[in-house]
């Protein structure tokens, strides 16, 4: 039985497994969920996922969610080694980056704000938001001047944690690979967002 991933195509979550999967050429069937028709939160998806939320997955008969537990799970499986379970590194894109999906959601009701007249998105808590994305890519700076990704030499799942909240930053003005504020960063950036993986993912 092929692996299937239960998730929506434009979700960052969703991505995040897809990436991994292509990375390690997992064989996988893809099963769109329609959240906009409410189809998380039928019954027979809360039977699987109890809180209603993409992705999951169903390798033959083994069920998981949460999506950086699926990739660390598929690496373990599919990639023979304990690819990506270093617990500094995993830790880093967790505490450190994922927190600006906030930053990422406020910037975009602030565009479409403006577009659409409707009740403006705080500018404190936009600048605050973005004054500690830029101390933590001086941070990002720093490690990745040691080594060429986040865990030393060798590409691993912390790597490709950040590209679906990563790749959101430049439609909201912070582009990785123009800035010559972190040249480790872009370096890195460069590298990684250029994966065959991902770009498969995202049609590139």
């Amino acid at each position: 039985m092929v692996l299937k991933l239960y998730g929506k195509p434009t979700s960052t979550c969703t991505n995040r497994v897809q990436t991994v999967l292509e990375e390690l050429s997992v064989p996988y069937e893809f099963v769109a969920i329609d959240l906009t028709k409410g189809e998380h939160k039928a019954p027979d998806f809360t039977a699987v996922q109890p809180f209603g939320q993409v992705p999951y997955i169903d390798d033959d008969g083994f069920v998981l969610f949460e999506s950086r537990a699926i990739c660390r799970y598929l690496a373990l499986k599919y990639g023979g080694v304990e690819k990506g379970l270093i617990p500094a590194a995993a830790s880093i894109e967790l505490t450190n980056f994922d927190v600006f999906k906030a930053w990422v959601h406020l910037s975009a009701l602030r565009i479409r704000a403006r577009m659409f007249a409707l009740r403006p998105t705080d500018p404190e808590a936009v600048a605050k938001l973005t004054a500690m994305l830029d101390s933590k890519l001086v941070a990002y700076d720093v490690l990745l001047g040691r080594t060429k990704y986040l865990a030393g030499d060798e590409i691993m799942l912390p790597d490709l944690f950040h590209l679906p909240y990563g790749a959101m930053l430049k439609k909201r003005g912070i582009d990785l690979l123009e800035s010559g504020k972190y040249p480790n960063v872009t370096r890195w950036w460069a590298d990684v967002s250029s994966r065959p993986s991902w770009k498969k993912v995202k049609g590139l």
